[in-house]
């Protein structure tokens, strides 16, 4: 079994969980509040500029030249194609760049971009390679779930969400990282234990942001006063 399959096999419960939450259910329904889709729609754009940032210190990291150049070739995808597609969404829902640029990570976002930083920073290749793995494969995941739920995709305002995370272009992109989890798995046996917990950290954090998202969670004190 590819080690990426094991990793996937050991975070079924969380890829459940995920295709289960109430945002991902009623994004699919087409009910979702939009309040909440467009709390989602600002802390993913906080959340992919430190992406972007993970993949460009991780091609640093990269010891032959094809990774090295694959892995910064991502990091200017998400800045050159994703951030202007967040702004899109944005954009459609009366919100301007400006806007996106000036929010607050909520304490899950903050939790999640700290957390991938940091493994970029300290963490091995392989580490890396498992802990940016669960976003890709998770979204393609969910959002082939959301297709199979979705049953009227022209009434439905979140079908290019749906769109979007299922396109050739978003399977290309994630079936290059599956095997990049593969090829670390193989080279780097005596990481296969950081590998999993980094995968589960991040598989469980990504669980954690559609709540974030349909909680539209902020910074709260006790008293329910933002700060």
């Amino acid at each position: 079994m590819a080690f990426s399959d094991q990793l996937l096999e050991e975070g079924e419960s969380i890829w459940e969980a995920q295709k289960s939450h109430p945002f991902v259910t009623e994004l699919a329904a087409g009910t979702l509040d939009e309040a909440a889709f467009l709390h989602w729609v600002r802390q993913d754009y906080r959340y992919l500029l430190d992406y972007a940032r993970v993949f460009s210190v991780a091609g640093t990291k990269a010891r032959d030249e094809e990774t090295m150049t694959h892995l910064l070739g991502v990091a200017h995808e998400i800045l050159d194609f994703e951030m202007d597609l967040h702004r899109e969404f944005a954009a459609d829902y009366g919100i301007d760049p400006a806007d996106l640029e000036s929010v607050e990570k909520a304490p899950t976002c903050h939790a999640y971009t700290n957390y991938l930083v940091r493994t970029a920073h300290e963490g091995s290749i392989a580490e890396i390679a498992a802990a940016i793995y669960p976003c890709g494969q998770g979204y393609l995941d969910i959002a082939a779930h959301m297709d199979d739920l979705l049953e009227d995709p022209e009434s439905n305002p979140y079908t290019p969400f749906i769109e979007k995370y299922t396109s050739e272009e978003f399977h290309e992109a994630v079936d290059w990282m599956r095997a990049f989890v593969d090829r670390c798995g193989e080279r780097y046996p005596g990481e296969h234990e950081a590998m999993r917990e980094a995968f589960l950290t991040s598989a469980k954090l990504e669980h954690q942001f559609w709540e974030m998202a349909y909680t539209q969670e902020g910074w709260e004190t006790t008293a329910g006063k933002t700060v």
